[in-house]
């Protein structure tokens, strides 16, 4: 799906109403009191709550029982899917005028209407810097950031600033042991070879990936990394391996920030 900043093609009747209010200064958010005060502080005005849907049938691929390996046609399904649910939720944020999205959660939902089918679902607060400083992207799109309300004040404040949410997808097969090699281990303390070179394997492109994306981007670095393991119901054996965090460029003031204060918390 190309981008297409004036589009609003897919977002229904009400959607478009939605963003209409918040275009006459009415915003909506996700942000706690805490992090809306501190995005503030940042010198960002919130715009509004912005979605990106995408219900996405995943194909099928017949794995190979004894061979560990990436399943191709599932890894691109993943992340077509979560590519049209983010720039859709881009598109909604360029509509208000928004230098970026803050916040921003991916999710993935699956209903009773068939086992290959999901809802893959992208939602965050656009802002707006209050001054017109530059915050967008190098290609032009708003930034989108997965930080929290507090790490975007503090990444601002250490003279740097996010340019987009970066991630990598991998879906791979890992190999049945067979019954023999199973019986010769029974009772041992030994390390499973085959399982740790799959899962070392799938984890690498899954980084690799992500680290692409930030490199595309023309990023420093990449801070917030997660590795998130899923099965999304294919079997033991077949898990998505996915890495995602905010890619970073040197930029803006830097404001100097306090020293650490230790605290004891009260929480149970």
């Amino acid at each position: 799906m190309s981008y297409d900043p004036t589009s609003t093609e897919g977002v229904p009747e009400h959607g478009r109403e939605r963003l209409a209010q918040m275009q006459g200064g009415l915003f909506t958010s996700d942000l706690s009191v805490n992090e809306f005060l501190l995005v503030k502080q940042a010198g960002f005005d919130p715009l509004g709550l912005v979605i990106g849907s995408s219900i996405y049938h995943i194909g099928y691929q017949q794995s190979n029982w004894k061979q560990s390996m990436e399943m191709d046609v599932l890894s691109q399904a993943m992340y077509e899917a979560r590519e049209l649910a983010m720039t859709r939720m881009e598109e909604e944020a360029d509509q208000l005028g928004a230098d970026g999205i803050v916040g921003v959660r991916l999710d993935i939902g699956r209903y009773e209407w068939g086992q290959h089918l999901a809802e893959f679902i992208a939602i965050g607060t656009a802002v707006k810097h209050r001054e017109g400083e530059l915050h967008r992207a190098p290609n032009g799109r708003p930034f989108t950031s997965d930080l929290s309300g507090q790490d975007f004040w503090t990444l601002l404040a250490s003279g740097h600033r996010p340019v987009g949410l970066v991630m990598g997808s991998c879906v791979y097969h890992v190999a049945h042991q067979g019954m023999m090699a199973s019986m010769r281990q029974m009772g041992q303390n030994v390390e499973m070879p085959n399982f740790t070179q799959a899962l070392y394997d799938a984890r690498e492109l899954a980084m690799e990936r992500m680290q692409k994306e930030a490199e595309e981007l023309q990023a420093e670095g990449i801070v917030g990394v997660q590795l998130q393991e899923r099965s999304h119901g294919w079997g033991s054996h077949v898990i998505e391996f996915f890495a995602i965090g905010t890619a970073i460029v040197p930029g803006g003031r830097t404001s100097g920030l306090p020293e650490p204060v230790p605290t004891i918390s009260l929480n149970d």
